[in-house]
């Protein structure tokens, strides 16, 4: 594989985690999935390093996020830097800073069993990506956090 070639799949593989951010903040849910191969995973971890949460396939995900989100919740996604290595012409994975704010429109009331009003997060995103049909996908997504901070 060329440079040229190379430099083509990094920037292509920006562009699927900027619309993932993008669909996110838009709470745009199907989107969102269908950035992910059919049985991909996406895994939130917690500071300390143990799971949140883990989604397998598109519907899952859908669903799951369906639940954090709302009319009455603002959500914010930020990439800063990342690293990708491009292993072949349909394989590739990547690690982007990130950083995200969720936070209940003021005024609204907060549903019961909700510990927080607003959250403020600091990780990374580690991503796998798989090229089918001429698209690149995420086949894993693992959301590592270095911090979390919340407004009760």
């Amino acid at each position: 594989m060329d440079t040229l070639e190379r430099l083509s799949i990094i920037e292509e593989l920006r562009r699927v985690m900027a619309r993932y951010v993008h669909f996110a903040d838009q709470q745009r849910w199907e989107d969102l999935a269908g950035l992910f191969t059919p049985d991909g995973t996406f895994t939130p971890h917690k500071p300390d390093g143990s799971v949140w949460m883990r989604m397998q396939g598109r519907d899952e995900i859908v669903a799951t996020l369906q639940q954090s989100g709302g009319a009455d919740v603002v959500l914010i996604h930020h990439l800063f830097s990342d690293e990708i290595d491009v292993d072949s012409p349909t394989s590739a994975r990547g690690v982007w800073s990130m950083e995200d704010l969720i936070s209940r429109v003021e005024g609204t009331e907060i549903p019961e069993g909700l510990p927080f009003v607003g959250m403020h997060g600091f990780g990374h995103y580690h991503a796998q990506f798989l090229k089918t049909d001429g698209l690149w996908r995420i086949t894993e997504l693992i959301q590592t956090r270095l911090r979390l901070d919340f407004t009760h």
